[in-house]
């Protein structure tokens, strides 16, 4: 089964560094407008969850038994990805003339 992924609202880096792949200034959002078991009961704040030994980030679970069954994270892998798609896109806007 595939999970959908939390949303992202703003890119960032990822740097891998010997066995460990760090992931530093993405921003994540809910992975559904109903879910329920990302935000905080006593704030309700979502937090981020890293695995650096595994590369993904995703959002933290606040389940009794902290797993989450309406998502999964994004792979560091995947995270590449979409800054290379990114980098393609601006590069492709700034060779195309201006209007006029």
């Amino acid at each position: 089964m595939t999970y959908q992924k939390p949303s992202i609202f703003q890119l960032g880096k990822v740097h891998e560094n010997g066995a460990s792949v760090i992931v530093s200034g993405w921003g994540l959002g809910m992975c559904a407008s109903s879910c329920q078991c990302h935000r905080n009961p006593q704030d309700g704040q979502l937090a981020l969850a890293e695995d650096q030994a595994g590369g993904s980030l995703g959002l933290h679970s606040f389940t009794p038994t902290g797993t989450c069954n309406c998502c999964e994270a994004w792979s560091s892998a995947e995270l590449q990805a979409i800054l290379r798609d990114v980098a393609a896109l601006d590069a492709l806007d700034s060779s195309e003339p201006a209007a006029g």
